[in-house]
């Protein structure tokens, strides 16, 4: 039994970012957790905290800091006090969290698969020529660059909303979003999405999760997270994760990585490329669940040894 579970009185703080796909994520954690312990709504707060990488959407993310840009302020404001827990997409989390915090809970998993996203055409492959793809994904980017380098492809930032707006606006004749997103926003009928399946554009590592980030020290609040925690995507992220941190991978470096269940096996893909996808290099392996993570790192180490010095440098 919990002791001192959140009234609407002394409220549970949720932080989370301000977009509108992060509020539906912390909506998401909200109601879960309610339903978990048959509370009302009011018994959690949702915190809304802007993000340096929120401020600044002039310039790619490579140039003002990676991926702690988006976690920063909110991780602060765990460690002060002021929120109780941080629900993070967690493709956008870093593999190392600060002194004092940890990532052990994740919802269900939604569609791994990235968008393609064109007014015009249905199919990357329909693209004609010449034509201007946005993304702001160094991933996306390399992985486009290496299938169709005759594509222009520009910078892309923004949230899901501000991207759509500058499709619409004719900044570029394409796009791609995360499926995962358009499901949780309820906005697969108004876009003219078309999902690309993970054999033609591997995902990035733990695309379509989310985080909830937690003191390491508040047991309360970690009893009351296991209520909702999936062990299923937890399993599917060691994996993944690991195969990200043995790598070093940053918002500056193309990788990509996905795992999948089959039972009690564990089927683990990866992928590295060169940032002006002049090249790749992908794995795959299997092994028992429990071993996921070591799967992982030694995944990693093979196509580090395969890419050599070098690889990874920044060139357009």
């Amino acid at each position: 039994m919990i002791k001192n579970l959140p009234t609407p009185q002394n409220p549970l703080n949720i932080g989370t970012r301000g977009s509108p796909l992060a509020l539906a994520q912390a909506e998401e954690t909200r109601e879960r957790l309610a339903q978990a312990f048959e509370l009302p709504l009011e018994a959690f707060t949702i915190v809304v905290i802007k993000t340096t990488g929120d401020r600044i959407i002039d310039r790619p993310l490579k140039e003002i800091g990676g991926k702690g840009l988006f976690t920063r302020e909110i991780e602060a404001e765990l460690l002060g006090g002021g929120i109780d827990i941080a629900v993070h997409s967690m493709k956008d989390m870093p593999t190392i969290q600060p002194e004092g915090l940890i990532l052990d809970t994740y919802l269900p998993r939604e569609d791994v698969r990235d968008a393609f996203i064109s007014p015009t055409s249905r199919a990357l492959a329909d693209l004609p020529q010449g034509t201007v793809v946005g993304t702001s994904s160094l991933r996306r980017r390399a992985q486009l660059k290496l299938r169709r380098p005759d594509l222009e492809v520009v910078e892309f930032r923004g949230n899901l909303q501000t991207r759509l707006m500058k499709l619409d606006q004719g900044v570029a004749a394409a796009t791609f979003l995360a499926m995962a997103g358009l499901n949780r926003l309820g906005m697969m009928e108004e876009v003219p999405a078309s999902p690309i399946e993970v054999e033609t554009m591997l995902p990035a590592v733990a695309q379509g999760a989310i985080g909830i980030e937690r003191r390491v020290d508040d047991s309360r609040v970690a009893e009351m997270l296991e209520a909702i925690h999936d062990h299923t995507t937890s399993q599917r992220l060691a994996a993944e994760r690991a195969f990200l941190l043995e790598l070093d991978g940053s918002c500056e470096t193309p990788i990509a990585g996905l795992a999948v269940l089959e039972g009690g096996t564990l089927h683990l893909r990866g992928e590295v490329l060169r940032p002006d996808g002049s090249e790749a290099l992908d794995d795959a392996t299997s092994c028992p669940v429990e071993d996921g993570a070591e799967a992982g790192h030694e995944m990693a180490r093979k196509l580090l040894e395969r890419a050599g010095e070098g690889f990874f440098d920044w060139r357009t």
